[in-house]
C-alpha cells in the first residue's frame, strides 16, 4: 500500500485556513499559473481557474493526474475526450455562482436602459458643470421583453428579476419544457425570440454548439433598438460581426462581460464603439461568491483524492478510474 500522500499543484491564491485543509489531504505545492507545467510531474489533482487551457503538453507531463478541479463553472479549457481516454476526472463549480451572474446580468440592462455609463462620465467630467447637455434619455425596462438564451441555472435566475422588473420574458433551450412554476416565460425558437426581445442575455455553455451561436445571420433579426447581453463565454458571440452590427447602428448596442479573448488586445475594434459596453469578466466577482467557488474547487479535489465522488464532476462515467491512485 503506497504511503505517500497525494500530491496537488494550486494554481489559484487561498487563504490560510484552506491551505490548511490542502495539506490534511494532500501534499500541496501552491503556484501561480505560469508555474503549472514545471510542477506538475508528480500530480494527482490540480486546481487551476477555469480559462486555464488543459493541453496534452500538460496531460504528457502528468502521468498520474487523477483530478482537475477548476475554479469556476466553466470547462471548456479541458478535452473532455481526451479526459476521458486517460481517466482523469473534471470538476467544476456550478450553482454557487448563479445569483452573482444573474445580479450582474441585471445591472448590465439597467446600464444600458439608462445610460449609465456615458450620464457617470458626463458627471464627473467638465461637460455638466460647463452647462452641456446631458446625454439622451433612457428607456424602461417595464413592459419590455427579456429573451433569455439558455434557461439553465442562471437564466432562470435571471428570469425571477425580470419578473420583478415588470418584464415580459421569453426564453429559447434545446429541452421541451422547464418544468412548472415558469409559465409567465415564453417558450421560443431562437429566431423568435431574436427578432422580438428588446434585450437578449446569453446563458448558455461554452460548447462546438454554441460557438459563434450568435453570428451576423442571427444578430440581422434582431430590432434595431435591442441590446446584446453576454455573460456566458466570449465565443458565443462572431465578435467581428457583432462590431459590424455596432458600428453600422444595426443594433442599439451590447453589454459584455465577456470577450472572445481575454483580455483584449489594443487594438481590438470593440474598444472603440460607444455603444459597446465592457467589463472584465467579473460575473461571479464577489466576496461570498469567490468563497463559495473556492470552497466548492477544494471539496471536489480532495474528495477525488481521497477515492470518493466529489460533489461536481462533469464526466462521472470516468470516477472509477480516476479514484483510485496509480
Amino acid at each position: 500500500m503506497e504511503s505517500s500522500r497525494p500530491k496537488a499543484v494550486i494554481a489559484v491564491p487561498v487563504p490560510a485556513a484552506i491551505a490548511a485543509r490542502l495539506a490534511a489531504v494532500c501534499e500541496p505545492k501552491f503556484v501561480d499559473i505560469n508555474g503549472v507545467l514545471a510542477s506538475i510531474s508528480e500530480a494527482e489533482g490540480l486546481l487551476c481557474p477555469a480559462p486555464f487551457p488543459i493541453s496534452r503538453e500538460l496531460l504528457d507531463l502528468a502521468p498520474r493526474l487523477r483530478v482537475v478541479s477548476n475554479f469556476g463553472v466553466g470547462f471548456n479549457n479541458v478535452d473532455l475526450v481526451e479526459m476521458g481516454r486517460r481517466g482523469i476526472a473534471v470538476c467544476n463549480t456550478p450553482g454557487v455562482l448563479t445569483e452573482a451572474v444573474a445580479d450582474l446580468t441585471i445591472a448590465m440592462m439597467l446600464m444600458a436602459s439608462r445610460g449609465l455609463v456615458a450620464n457617470s462620465q458626463f458627471a464627473g467630467g467638465q461637460s455638466w458643470s460647463s452647462g452641456a447637455q446631458a446625454p439622451d434619455l433612457g428607456w424602461d425596462v417595464q413592459r419590455k421583453t427579456l429573451g433569455l438564451v439558455g434557461f439553465g441555472r442562471i437564466g432562470r435566475a435571471v428570469a425571477l428579476r425580470a419578473r420583478a422588473f415588470g418584464m415580459n420574458v421569453a426564453f429559447y433551450d434545446t429541452f421541451a419544457s422547464p418544468g412548472p412554476g415558469w409559465e409567465y416565460c415564453q417558450p421560443l425558437g431562437l429566431h423568435e425570440l431574436l427578432a422580438t426581445s428588446d434585450v437578449v442575455s446569453l446563458h448558455v455553455n461554452l460548447t462546438p454548439e454554441t460557438v459563434d451561436l450568435i453570428g451576423a445571420d442571427q444578430i440581422g433579426l434582431m430590432k434595431p433598438s435591442a441590446w446584446l447581453l453576454n455573460t456566458s463565454r466570449g465565443p458565443v458571440i462572431d465578435q467581428a460581426a457583432l462590431v459590424r452590427a455596432l458600428q453600422s447602428n444595426a443594433i442599439a448596442g451590447a453589454v459584455l462581460d465577456v470577450l472572445e479573448v481575454e483580455p483584449p488586445p489594443a487594438s481590438d475594434p470593440i474598444l472603440g464603439l460607444d455603444n459597446a459596453i465592457l467589463l472584465p469578466h467579473i460575473g461571479s466577482a464577489t466576496v461570498e461568491t469567490r468563497a463559495a467557488m473556492l470552497d466548492l474547487a477544494v471539496n471536489n479535489l480532495c474528495a477525488v483524492l481521497n477515492g470518493e465522488r466529489p460533489p461536481e464532476c462533469v464526466n462521472p462515467e470516468v470516477l472509477e478510474r480516476a479514484l483510485k491512485r496509480r
